[in-house]
Order: C-alpha cells, then sequence, then structure tokens
C-alpha cells in the first residue's frame, strides 16, 4: 500500500484529480478507449469537480460506478446519477456512462448480462473507491451475505448484493475487478477513517473488505 497524506481535502481534490487525468490520457495512448471506475456518495464530489475540467479526451472515455443502488438515474439514491451531475459536466461531458442498472428487472438477472457488456472494457485503467467506517467499499460490506463470493478471486465481475435494512438491492463489482485495475486509488477523509484503514491492515478481508484491496492501492487521506 501506498499512502500519501495531504494536508487538506481542497489539495487532494486537486492533486488526485490530476493525476487521474494523466493515467487516463497515458491509457489513451495505448488503447482506443479507457475506463474510469468511480464511487457515489459525497466524498468524490471535490475531485469530480476538479477532474470534470481536466483536458483528457473525455470522447474516448467511459464511466462506470463501482457499485449501485437498483435505482434508475433520476433516482437521489443513484450512484450513477451523482457521477452524472457532477462528474459528466464541462469538458468530461462527452464521456458515455456505463450505468450498473437494468429496468424492471432484478439485480440477480440483471447481472450477467451487465457483466458481459463490461468484459471487453477490462481492465479497468483508473479505479478510485472509498471506504466506509465499517471498512466496507464498492458494496461489499463486513460479513454480508455472499462475502466469500465478492472476494473470490474467480468471482464473477459484477455480484447482486440485499443487506438487511437497506431500502434496495445494490450490484457491486467484485473485489478482484477492482484490485486488477492498472491503477486503483482509495480516498478516504478524516480522523476516524484513517483508523478504520489502520485498523483494517490487520484484518481478514470478510471483517474488513477493503484489505482486499491495499496491497495494490494508492490511499489518499486527508484530515
Amino acid at each position: 500500500m501506498n499512502l500519501i497524506d495531504y494536508p487538506d481535502t481542497e489539495f487532494m481534490a486537486m492533486g488526485l484529480a490530476d493525476v487521474i487525468a494523466a493515467q487516463l490520457s497515458a491509457a489513451l495512448r495505448q488503447r482506443d478507449r479507457a475506463l474510469l471506475v468511480v464511487p457515489g456518495g459525497t466524498t468524490p464530489g471535490p475531485i469530480f469537480d476538479t477532474l470534470c475540467g481536466a483536458r483528457v479526451e473525455w470522447d474516448r472515455i467511459d464511466v462506470m460506478p463501482s457499485d449501485e443502488r437498483w435505482r434508475p438515474q433520476a433516482h437521489l439514491r443513484s450512484n450513477a446519477g451523482q457521477i452524472a451531475k457532477r462528474l459528466l459536466c464541462e469538458r468530461a461531458a462527452t464521456a458515455a456512462l456505463m450505468p450498473l442498472y437494468v429496468e424492471g428487472i432484478s439485480p440477480e438477472a440483471a447481472a450477467p448480462g451487465l457483466a458481459a457488456d463490461l468484459a471487453p472494457h477490462l481492465p479497468i485503467d483508473v479505479a478510485l473507491v472509498g471506504m466506509g467506517g465499517d471498512m466496507h467499499t464498492a458494496s461489499i460490506f463486513p460479513r454480508m451475505p455472499g462475502i466469500e463470493a465478492a472476494l473470490a478471486h474467480d468471482a464473477p465481475a459484477l455480484l447482486p448484493v440485499r443487506i438487511e435494512g437497506e431500502p434496495e438491492p445494490r450490484i457491486t463489482l467484485a473485489a478482484h475487478v477492482l484490485r486488477s485495475a492498472m491503477h486503483l486509488h482509495v480516498v478516504i477523509i478524516g480522523s476516524e477513517k484513517r483508523e478504520a484503514l489502520e485498523r483494517a491492515r490487520n484484518l481478514d478481508a470478510a471483517e474488513a473488505p477493503i484489505a482486499a484491496l491495499l496491497d495494490d492501492a494508492t490511499v489518499h487521506w486527508a484530515p
């Protein structure tokens, strides 16, 4: 694990956006299109605000959520909707969004087809993920039903997830797909998450799913 400390979140957002833009441009020198995977939620918003203005050939970039609540893009809880509003604007408006949602069917029924659509784009060129205070990442939660499958090296690329108490099911990229990204970044903010990160380094991935990614990741932290 490579850990980079920043003095504040603004400095981190600008620095990480510059790194991601450079890595995407480098990928486009090697292949016709590049795949950028990003999370929903509030943490990456400031990064998106800078990244969307980067001088990248966005019309050759595919953008996909790392995971998704099973809601249409117009829904407030949709990760794809958040990404579209915050990242796919300014210069990045020409990027192609690859949503992880299919209207009218369950995530279990949709997962194989979505995985088949994803396969030609793999490996991911640049992946950005977050970490919850419980040490989950994407929609891979500690001790959730199916955690072993989500962490397996031969898991399907996309897995349906059902969490007790959540208002909708989810779908998530498997850990090995994220881990295989050419460039993998984890972004965390605040002392509580820094402490959780340190705990995760000494725990099994079934208890701390982020641990499955750390050996291959650059972690970006700001207070």
